[in-house]
């Protein structure tokens, strides 16, 4: 059976050339570039590969950019890194000007940030914002819609307090219990606005800000800024590895915020729940979201115990064991176990979903029934 000349030109290109490929195809020279940008990554044993040279690792970024669409250079991005240990080359302005920006390569600036160099780091600050901006105008309008539609409902309530009465709805739902004798309306239903105190829910953001985490901490740093920016609700930002920073006041700046992340380090999530407890006035109406693969470095009966008390105490707790498109990640299951037995929702969210996610827990819905609606695989 003959074979296609496409079908021969693409086996190789997927074989590579070598004495052994045996298409015996021969490539035009539009073929032959691209030939060889794929056999300088993926042929590196063979061929040198890009080799340490800046002009050669630029020249090479600007070829697949050239060749290949946005998707498939970002994993040809990820995979030099891995297999080049090209991790150098974000040292350059060059490269980082001619590089694909995405979430991953993002994650990898966070890690680097405390070691590029001054001439590097304005550049790197264009690569991370021209990600923040693509991330905020697609994710923004659908996290406002849900948040303050979901409150917006909650809050028109029968039981306000004094100053939140809505008297001109108050007074046409009780216009029937008009008391003509007394020239008055008995309010025998209230309704309120629950906006009308300075916010209707806390929520923290607690991120794991160990290396195996660096998505789930760039989506949550775009959410926060979000979040901040939406009056009902009062939101703090959380990180920690062995030690706690609190991010809250760099959430008007996404790109500061991440900067301001320290990829990497050991875990000592006990700390970083004793210090949300210490933030939390109002218990009841906080809602704390715990972004961690629970590996904990620190006391695990005591971070255990301090989950109990949160919970205890009124705190809606949502463990999220990643926030990201990545897959199923790893975790502890024995500490993942022992929050989904006292109620804890304990699961893997992807960024499209965490809108909804936030505005059924605002509301106080069942976040297990909810996820699984939702299809997202939660532990039980």
């Amino acid at each position: 059976m003959e074979i296609e000349p496409e079908h021969l030109r693409k086996w190789r290109l997927i074989l590579g050339g070598n004495q052994n490929e045996g298409t015996g195809f021969s490539l035009d020279d539009a073929d032959l570039k691209v030939d060889r940008t794929l056999e300088a990554l993926y042929d590196s044993d063979r061929t040198g590969g890009l080799g340490a040279s800046s002009p050669n690792v630029s020249r090479w970024l600007g070829d697949i950019r050239t060749f290949f669409p946005s998707s498939v250079v970002q994993v040809m991005q990820q995979d030099a890194l891995k297999r080049l240990n090209l991790t150098q080359m974000l040292f350059e302005k060059e490269m980082l000007e001619n590089v694909e920006p995405d979430v991953h390569l993002v994650a990898t600036l966070m890690t680097l940030s405390r070691v590029i160099p001054d001439k590097t780091k304005d550049t790197a600050r264009q690569v991370v914002r021209k990600v923040v901006d693509q991330l905020i105008k697609k994710l923004a309008e659908p996290t406002r819609q849900a948040i303050t539609g979901s409150l917006n409902r909650s809050a028109r309530n029968t039981r306000p307090r004094h100053n939140e009465i809505n008297w001109g709805a108050t007074i046409l739902k009780n216009l029937k219990h008009y008391q003509p004798e007394y020239q008055t309306i008995i309010p025998e239903t209230r309704i309120g606005y629950g906006r009308k105190r300075s916010s209707l829910k806390d929520v923290i953001l607690c991120l794991d800000q160990s290396g195996s985490m660096g998505s789930s901490v760039v989506y949550s740093g775009i959410f926060g800024s979000v979040m901040a920016s939406i009056p009902a609700i009062k939101t703090k930002m959380v990180v920690f590895d062995t030690a706690v920073a609190d991010l809250t006041e760099e959430l008007t700046d996404p790109v500061e915020l991440l900067f301001g992340v320290q990829l990497g380090g050991g875990t000592d999530i006990n700390a970083a729940l004793t210090y949300c407890q210490q933030i939390a006035p109002r218990p009841a109406d906080t809602v704390l979201v715990l972004i961690t693969d629970l590996y904990e470095g620190g006391n695990v009966a005591e971070m255990r115990r301090r989950a109990v008390e949160l919970v205890a105490a009124g705190v809606q707790l949502v463990v999220l064991l990643a926030l990201s498109d990545d897959g199923s990640p790893s975790y502890d299951h024995g500490n993942a176990q022992f929050l989904a037995d006292m109620g804890v929702p304990v699961f893997a969210c992807t960024p499209d979903k965490f809108p909804d996610l936030m505005a059924a827990a605002l509301t106080k819905q069942d976040i297990g029934m909810w996820a699984a609606r939702e299809d997202l695989i939660i532990k039980k």
